[in-house]
């Protein structure tokens, strides 16, 4: 094989996007970015990723900013820096394939807006759901790179990633991209890859690997040698753990050298002081489960997927139960063809395997992504699918075997119709496309004048965020003389007389079990009883009511899905326990809902 020519690296530093999405939920807000943005833009990068991924979410759900009026302000501040962003392919930003007409529409006012790369990738490394958003990015006249998302399993390999480069050059693409979202890649597989696809292609090659085992560092680096022409890599602030090597560190380590980037250290230096100050602000979104831990070369899970499963696991008292849901994923995965872990399959994935966990039984409820995933509404798998549970899942219904999205009609127009005069700009009907709900709920506070992001703990605060939805019990503990003010949220141990809580003292959180002196009535105000009957209807995850299915005084079958909720951005049909007939209903669409609850009665036949 021959040697690649020894060239200087180019730089994609991430900070602004998946740095603070990897290690503080994606909480960094634009009032932040902006007074770094003249240094930022000073340095040479070979660009910035600023956009997509959770950002949007993140934005309109919690931080309550509009995500297009931050990509305008982040291109005005950032004038001589090309931007990036991460677009899912047929996905966009959300969890569903679009029709083809959002998709092109997205593209278009992303570029407008000042998008010039687009890291397009879809989780299956179905190439077809790829085609819409290339060509929408060269019609723009932007810069599309094309993306592997790299896994492990018995059915991936260096030809399986080579062919499918070959398709997207096919397509069109002006670079591609390497993803190691979860940090599989090893130094060796590293270089494999990278000789493998410059051996046979003229284009910008791109690695983006994630730290979590610890190996980024090492695989950039023979990558580099194996002749790579460009890194992600984070400001040290928000780097290491499960973001990626930082960005000065890497600078440093080919100084000198012939793949010196010419980088001014000193200068990233001071704006990595002033980001470290930043980082304090969001001290309550820090996460144990953001180190680095090589654990993930095992169980394959990403780590901003870890940090999602144990708020939905901390949230029921069953945080202790980790374990058995990271041995449970790979399992799944198995099932389903061995899709690589990357939003939404890393979700799909994820809650059902800690449904699995928690009904002590496999598959006694089936999330109705991994029904639409195992008829093929996301593409194919590469793998073979568990056929006992696709026929489970799916019945007699037909599978899909072509491009998914060739099957859904024009969506803009009624897009336009649902959301009405609440988009005062073409980009809102967008982002309500995106996420419909809480779209429409950000657009009409805007309306009102009553958006407010959440709130950030004073330095120093003890009390640990609560989950999405909680609402926490306080309390001033006094223990051996010291008082401690403590935030509790949790639900309790079905049966067991307890109720498992966890809270933080010193910076170190703890469970604590509390023995129950009466009956415990669930978290988060809802004042509904626990299920003691046969006819009780309640969830075992906890999330948010989407659709109520019956009314009362319907009769209803064991089985019959009664309601649909939402858990970790997945939904999940709750099917009634018992025949009988409805007669009380204590949900509505919206409501938050915490396990062991009584959401619905059945008066038993």
């Amino acid at each position: 094989m021959t040697t690649p020519t020894p060239k200087p690296v180019l730089i994609t530093d991430v900070t602004l996007r998946d740095g603070h999405q990897s290690l503080i939920a994606t909480r960094l807000r634009t009032e932040d970015m902006l007074p770094l943005c003249s240094e930022l833009d000073a340095v040479g990068f070979w660009s910035l990723e600023v956009w997509g991924g959770a950002t949007f979410d993140a934005c309109v759900r919690f931080l309550k900013e509009d995500p297009w009026e931050r990509l305008r302000q982040l291109r005005a501040a950032l004038p001589n820096t090309p931007l990036q962003m991460l677009l899912r392919g047929q996905n966009l930003l959300g969890y569903r394939h679009y029709a083809d007409d959002v998709v092109e529409a997205f593209v278009e006012k992303s570029a407008e807006y000042g998008m010039d790369i687009f890291r397009v990738f879809d989780a299956m490394n179905d190439v077809r759901n790829l085609q819409t958003a290339i060509a929408a990015v060269k019609k723009a006249g932007k810069h599309a790179q094309g993306t592997i998302c790299y896994t492990t399993s018995p059915v991936h390999n260096t030809e399986v990633f080579v062919q499918q480069a070959r398709d997207m050059v096919n397509m069109g693409i002006d670079s591609i991209a390497i993803k190691d979202m979860a940090g599989l890649l090893t130094p060796t597989a590293t270089a494999e890859l990278v000789s493998a696809l410059k051996a046979e292609f003229d284009i910008p090659l791109a690695l983006h690997s994630h730290m979590t085992s610890g190996l980024a560092g090492l695989c950039q680096l023979k990558a580099v040698e194996a002749g790579v022409d460009i890194i992600d890599t984070a400001m040290s602030a928000f780097a290491n753990g499960t973001s990626h090597p930082a960005t000065e560190t890497m600078v440093a380590g080919f100084k000198g050298t012939a793949h010196d980037t010419g980088l001014d250290l000193p200068a990233l230096q001071e704006i990595a002081k002033k980001l470290w100050a930043v980082r304090k602000k969001y001290h309550q979104f820090e996460s144990e489960f953001t180190r680095e831990d090589v654990s993930v070369q095992i169980n394959q899970v990403p780590g901003g997927m870890m940090s999602n499963l144990a708020n939905q696991l901390k949230e029921q008292g069953a945080l202790g139960r980790i374990g058995e849901v990271f041995n449970e994923i790979p399992r799944v995965r198995q099932d389903l063809g061995y899709p690589p872990l990357v939003t939404p399959t890393s979700q799909i994935v994820g809650t059902q395997a800690v449904m699995n966990i928690l009904a002590d039984k496999r598959y006694t409820t089936i999330t109705n992504e991994v029904k639409r995933y195992l008829q093929g509404h996301y593409g194919a798998a590469l793998g073979k699918v568990n056929e006992e549970l696709r026929a489970k899942a799916i019945g007699n219904e037909t599978l899909i075997d072509v491009r998914p999205a060739d099957l859904l009609p024009a969506e803009m127009g009624r897009l336009r119709a649902e959301i009405g005069d609440l988009a005062e700009q073409d980009h809102d009907v967008l982002t309500y496309a995106m996420f419909p709900d809480i779209g429409r709920s950000f657009l009409q506070q805007r309306r009102d004048g009553s958006l407010q992001p959440e709130e950030l703990e004073a330095a120093g605060a003890g009390s640990r965020p609560v989950s999405e939805g909680g609402v926490p019990t306080e309390f001033v503990i006094d223990v051996h003389g010291e008082s401690y003010q403590v935030a509790i949220t949790g639900v309790g141990i079905k049966g067991k007389g307890k109720r498992h809580v966890y809270m933080t003292l010193d910076g170190m959180p703890e469970e604590v079990v509390f023995e129950a002196l009466n009956e415990f009535q669930s978290g988060g105000g809802s004042g509904r009883k626990q299920a003691n009957k046969p006819g009780h209807v309640t969830t075992n995850m906890p999330g948010n009511i989407v659709e109520v299915l019956v009314a009362q005084g319907d009769a209803v079958t064991a089985g019959q899905p009664v309601l649909v909720t939402e858990a970790m951005k997945m939904e999940a049909e709750v099917q009634a326990p018992v025949s009988g007939t409805v007669t009380d209903i204590h949900v509505s669409k919206g409501d938050r809902v915490t396990p062991g609850e009584v959401l619905i009665e059945i008066d038993e036949v």
